[in-house]
């Protein structure tokens, strides 16, 4: 899937099989939350032929298709990690089986095998999925035939997932020779190879797959150090128009993934719709409020709906929900005038799989259902402005007529493009469409829109109420995303969700030191779904501290904690535990979310300590009185440390609990530096056994989080 050369693409239906093919198998089992692992391992077993191999894909959660308890062949994982370095949902009942602690420590002594690792740099637990899967095959003695790879979304996954690949495939056969040798006395090569010691086969680069997160790092700066290298030719550079030495090399290109979807249209007879989701409630929106000034940086929104109709929907502090917004009418009209298939936009779409179709485990997209309108297909199922991915853009080559575009689409597609590929495509979020209109002699079929564009995600938001301050309403707060204007964009534009949100409220919106409008206009609804948290909730007993980090839009769910505990009148006997807020922006008087409701939960107790800071203000006073040079405390993890031995005894002697939540790329990341060093000092240890001390802290859940990228 990911290199392939260019030269070999029409003989990829001449590759000669091994005669004892059935016995060149492996399993392929995949973890995947959003398609990337899925899609790798689908390319992986795609591409097992050509090497005389026999791939057995697998989803991990389906054990009916593979039993590691006797397999003998090698085993290849690829998972990724979501959420705060939970499994995806589909791996999820497999590393609880593999973690039963009455497993013995010798249950895969017979298995040997390898494994890929997705993850970001930008949140905490990077590739924690995959590391989890790892040290548990060894705690139970499995054996590694090839160097575990750590892909880094942060700086690209090709980085790490290419080079793995390459060398994958040898590292698979010499394994299944060693399998032979070791049951027969004699070795099972192909001819011309000469047996190697497994560790050989490793490609030249293989150190790319032993990153840990502070190499992660250095490799992201390395990366932008060679993209500077390249800066003089860049400057001409652009989508559709590459320079020497780009335009003159020969090119590693991807497979061409194999079609799968019949899809044709036909004339509806009715226009009739089906309702959009399962398990979505339409809810009114009862208000909505600008909580920062105009000349605010960002622009942050509250949101209260009414849920009072929907006695399902019932919540606790910590809990999140999913908002379901469709893609923008304008778009998707664009979309369609694009496809040239304006004309049949009413036109019922029918998909069905192709009958010779070459694609393991092919199957319709279950998200997409019977009997819609091509108009409701690109409306509610397809995330036209999800960013192309590199298979897309190797699909689209079949149907590019111009031969410029043509080798343009090829190099942001290739291994030497991918500099470019990052720059032009993921760098900007260049949508779907904006691709296409690019490249205006590229013409594809609706089919391959269907395969390769996600689905349309909902959008998670975290509860900033209580239904004990608040029966039958919800509130949830929300930045207004807006992306710059490029050299394809010309024009800038809002985030899918929030600015479909914004232009529903404009209506009702209540500006700053503005009344709540009196205007009978029809209250706007939106769809919604719950999404229930299992850990990110206040302690239930009232005696044990915490401790709360949320700067920002970062402090929802918080308010929702506060607003729960608010009155201890309702508990005269109990004893209460401490509570820290930690909470930052840039200024005081134009960002300070929540201002009034907080210093009301100092003034009534339910909140001990709220520590401030203003990142742009000169100077900054918290609610406990104390006066802090913005050089000192400019951020939340500024705080942090200057009131280390608090937050260190309660975390390590009073068995308290740590919250953080908001922005994944820079504060949770600080924030988790600073902690380190802080139990470096408490326990006077090293920075490995700080570490350790954090790691079982969330394995405790008492450091828990809730961000996002």
């Amino acid at each position: 899937m990911y290199r392939h050369c260019l030269q070999l693409f029409c003989l990829s239906g001449l590759s000669s099989m091994p005669v004892c093919e059935v016995k060149r198998r492996f399993v392929l089992l995949y973890g995947s939350q959003k398609g990337q692992a899925q899609s790798i391992a689908e390319g992986v077993a795609e591409e097992a032929g050509d090497h005389g191999l026999v791939a057995e894909l697998s989803c991990l959660d389906n054990s009916e298709k593979y039993n590691l308890e006797k397999e003998t062949a090698p085993v290849v994982f690829i998972v990724s990690t979501t959420g705060d370095g939970e499994p995806p949902d589909n791996a999820l009942g497999f590393v609880k089986r593999i973690k039963r602690k009455t497993l013995a420590s010798d249950h895969y002594k017979h298995l040997c095998y390898a494994l890929l690792a997705l993850g970001d740099t930008n949140y905490a637990n990077f590739c924690n999925c995959g590391k989890t899967i790892e040290q548990r095959l060894q705690e139970l003695g499995a054996k590694q035939f090839y160097p575990t790879g750590y892909a880094d979304d942060g700086v690209g996954l090709e980085v790490v997932v290419d080079p793995w690949l390459d060398g994958l495939w040898e590292a698979i056969k010499e394994a299944l020779s060693k399998m032979t040798s070791d049951s027969t006395g004699y070795l099972n090569v192909d001819a011309g190879a000469s047996p190697k010691e497994t560790a050989d086969s490793s490609p030249p680069d293989i150190q790319l797959n032993l990153l840990s997160i502070t190499d992660c790092q250095n490799c992201e700066l390395k990366t932008e150090a060679k993209d500077a290298e390249v800066a003089h030719v860049t400057l001409a550079a652009s989508l559709t128009h590459s320079l020497p030495p780009l335009s003159e090399l020969a090119l590693n290109v991807p497979l061409l993934p194999p079609p799968y979807l019949d899809v044709s249209l036909q004339e509806a007879e009715t226009t009739e719709q089906v309702s959009i989701r399962e398990n979505l409630h339409e809810v009114p929106i009862s208000k909505a409020v600008q909580m920062t000034r105009g000349d605010s940086v960002k622009t942050a929104l509250l949101l209260e709906l009414d849920i009072s109709a929907c006695p399902m929907m019932t919540y606790q502090p910590g809990d999140s929900f999913d908002v379901f917004c469709s893609n923008r009418a304008t778009e998707v009209e664009d979309m369609l005038h694009r496809l040239g298939l304006y004309d049949k936009r009413n036109h019922m779409v029918h998909i069905c799989l192709l009958k010779d179709t070459k694609k393991r485990g092919a199957q319709v997209p279950s998200y997409i259902p019977q009997n819609i309108s091509l108009l409701y297909l690109l409306t509610w199922c397809l995330e036209i402005r999800s960013v192309p991915k590199k298979a897309f853009l190797r699909a689209l080559l079949e149907h590019t007529a111009d031969g410029v575009q043509r080798r343009r689409l090829q190099e942001l597609c290739s291994k030497q493009g991918a500099a470019d590929y990052n720059l032009y495509v993921r760098d900007p979020s260049l949508s779907v469409l904006e691709l296409l209109t690019a490249f205006p002699s590229c013409s594809p079929p609706l089919s391959i829109l269907i395969e390769h564009v996600p689905k349309l995600q909902p959008r998670p938001y975290s509860a900033a109420s209580s239904c004990r301050r608040h029966p039958g309403k919800l509130h949830f707060v929300f930045n207004l995303v807006e992306l710059p204007a490029c050299s394809v964009r010309p024009v800038w534009r809002r985030g899918l969700c929030t600015g479909g949100l914004f232009d529903l409220i404009n209506p009702v919106l209540v500006f700053p030191g503005k009344t709540e409008s009196s205007s009978k206009a029809a209250l706007p609804k939106i769809h919604v779904s719950w999404r229930p948290s299992c850990s990110f909730r206040p302690p239930a007993d009232l005696s044990v501290p915490f401790i709360m980090v949320g700067p920002g839009t970062g402090v929802a769910p918080f308010i929702g904690f506060l607003q729960q505990r608010y009155g201890k009148q309702e508990h005269p006997e109990a004893t209460f535990g401490e509570t820290w807020l930690f909470f930052g922006c840039r200024h005081r008087d134009r960002d300070y979310l929540f201002r009034e409701e907080l210093e009301g939960f100092v003034s009534s107790g339910t909140l001990n300590h709220l520590k401030l800071c203003f990142s742009r203000d000169g100077h900054e006073e918290d609610a406990d009185g104390a006066t802090d040079s913005v050089t000192r405390c400019r951020y939340v993890q500024h705080n942090l440390l200057c009131n280390s031995q608090s937050i260190t005894d309660i975390l390590l002697k009073q068995n308290g609990r740590l919250y953080v939540c908001g922005d994944a790329k820079n504060m949770a990341k600080d924030v988790n530096d600073a902690l380190v060093e802080m139990m470096k000092t408490a326990l006077g240890r090293d920075q490995l056994e700080a570490m350790k001390t954090l790691a079982a802290l969330r394995e405790d859940k008492r450091y828990l989080q809730d961000i996002w990228g």
